[in-house]
């Protein structure tokens, strides 16, 4: 808090009654009706510069005003420039299991030491930076957690060249979550059978399993379709029991929850035909 300018005569009456008629600082308040805190300040000028009293006859009153009492210069408010956080790159990072937001702010402060926001300003601004982006629900994917599963809504002709009977060949298609790393091969149908066989060579292809297996609600995966409690088929329920892994279906009429692999239904497939179905999953194989 800046101190009120007083006049000449009560700073020499501050000094009289200091070191004249050694009051307290408290005396003198009560006497002069100046804060305490204003009397410790120009008495601890006054120390600093040897001035006591009575004033010395080598300084003249304008000296002694300027040592105790100096003209203030103007202050240049200082404003500190934050490093701005990449929260894109900190959103990406935090698809990587066992990344925190603690740790990436962690190594956020350690790029910008001197000018890096508190972790709660940091929160505050990624949770802002968040609800700045398209309204959406937003779904943080953990590396190895989710395998999306489900049917792509194109299909494929076959054309036998003897007979030239054409068949519709159903392209199954399996997205890792974090990685949207994709399996996908063409089967005849989308029964059980075929089903549960595009699981097992899922599971080869990636080389393990995911701790979860989102499919949509197709009638293979799902007897009873709900919200809270779905049924899933019998076989279906044995393959996730032997591969141990849990099967969650997506929500029912919401195609939001469900968007992985359907962007990898490519529009390349919707029109191609093939002459077999290993040639249809050839082809599958060079257009990834």
């Amino acid at each position: 808090m800046k101190t009120k300018k007083i006049s000449m005569q009560k700073i020499k009456e501050i000094l009289r009654l200091k070191y004249g008629a050694d009051l307290s600082s408290r005396q003198i308040s009560r006497s002069l009706n100046i804060s305490t805190g204003a009397i410790s300040k120009y008495l601890n000028r006054a120390d600093a510069a040897g001035i006591g009293w009575p004033l010395p006859d080598s300084m003249t009153e304008q000296q002694v005003l300027a040592i105790l009492q100096p003209s203030r210069k103007p202050r240049k408010d200082t404003v500190t420039v934050f490093a701005e956080p990449d929260f894109n790159a900190i959103h990406d990072e935090l698809g990587t299991k066992g990344m925190t937001r603690q740790l990436l702010w962690e190594e956020y402060t350690q790029d910008h030491p001197s000018n890096h926001y508190s972790y709660s300003r940091f929160t505050v601004l990624f949770k802002r930076w968040q609800g700045s982006r398209q309204l959406s629900m937003r779904q943080t994917h953990l590396a190895g957690e989710k395998m999306f599963v489900d049917y792509c809504g194109p299909t494929m002709d076959v054309i036998n060249p003897q007979t030239g009977e054409v068949r519709t060949a159903q392209i199954f298609v399996s997205v890792l979550g974090a990685s949207s790393y994709t399996f996908v091969e063409a089967t005849w149908s989308q029964s059980l059978p075929d089903w549960i066989g595009s699981h097992v060579r899922a599971f080869n292809f990636f080389g393990g399993v995911p701790e979860v297996v989102v499919p949509d609600n197709l009638k293979s995966a799902v007897s009873k379709a709900c919200r809270y409690d779905p049924d899933l088929n019998p076989t279906y329920q044995q393959l996730a029991e032997h591969y141990n892994v849990a099967v969650i279906p997506a929500r029912p009429y919401k195609p939001k929850d469900y968007i992985v692999p359907r962007i990898m239904c490519w529009q390349a497939l919707s029109s191609a035909f093939t002459l077999n179905i290993r040639a249809t999953n050839q082809h599958i194989i060079f257009q990834l």
